[in-house]
């Protein structure tokens, strides 16, 4: 049995970290979740996630200084990270690159275009999601 892929979510907006994790799971990632940059770290060395999906502007460590945490570490340097941001792309495209993320969606974004981002970037066959919540 294949093992599943792990998922970290990162980002201070609890209803739609509840609303990826419902999405993801269902899409049979693994999940797992963290609120600000410093437990983004911590999480990412417990967890060793094959992605973490990561707000920019949060409490406690934006997602540039987690990027540059993660990148610093031997556990963590190889993880992909995508960045999901309300603050324009134009604006940190050339800040997130050098940091070593490797794709960027501006909020509010398509559910089924994230979806298959993640499925990009973790090597999965494009397949329908089984289930899309965007406000339960």
């Amino acid at each position: 049995m294949e093992e599943r892929k792990k998922i970290l979510i990162v980002d201070d907006d609890e209803e739609l970290v509840r609303i990826l994790s419902i999405n993801f799971m269902a899409e049979g990632y693994e999940v797992c979740a963290a609120f600000d940059g410093v437990s983004a770290v911590m999480r990412a060395h417990k967890e060793h996630p094959d992605l973490i999906v990561l707000d920019v502007r949060m409490p406690a460590g934006d997602g540039l200084n987690v990027v540059e945490k993660l990148r610093s570490s031997t556990k963590t340097f190889n993880i992909p990270v995508l960045f999901l941001s309300a603050l324009p792309y134009d604006e940190l495209k050339e800040k997130a690159a050098q940091a070593g993320v490797v794709h960027y969606l501006t909020k509010p974004f398509e559910l089924d275009m994230l979806l298959g981002m993640v499925r990009n970037i973790l090597g999965i066959e494009d397949r329908k999601p089984v289930l899309k919540v965007m406000g339960a």
